[in-house]
């Protein structure tokens, strides 16, 4: 591709983005959703966290764990446990790297 293919490529999806996201700011009356969407869109930050851990603590090279020597599993489990005790995310975070880092750097699992 040219530079001049290249810059038409970025400042075209500049206006697609732009557009897409100001579309709610054009209107002078507020939008009001539909109290399903509203209902809907609550689930919607678990449902995304959910999709991006599950294959990559349950998967490896696109097949399922097939042993308990997997640093991920131990640190996932320690995390939900200190996330039931505490409801804290940040140490959720804390605690599964905690003991993931030690299980994989340290033991190569």
């Amino acid at each position: 591709m040219s530079d001049l293919g290249t810059f038409a490529t970025i400042v075209g999806m500049t206006v697609v983005t732009v557009v897409t996201r100001s579309f709610f700011f054009l209107s002078k009356r507020p939008w009001p959703l539909p109290a399903w969407v509203e209902r809907g869109l609550q689930y919607a930050p678990v449902a995304a966290l959910a999709a991006v851990i599950a294959p990559e603590t349950l998967t490896t090279d696109g097949h399922l764990i097939d042993t308990l020597r997997d640093a991920r599993l131990y640190a996932v489990l320690a995390g939900l446990a200190w996330f039931r005790w505490r409801r804290g995310v940040l140490g959720t975070i804390v605690v599964g790297m905690l003991v993931y880092l030690p299980l994989h750097v340290g033991l190569g699992w």
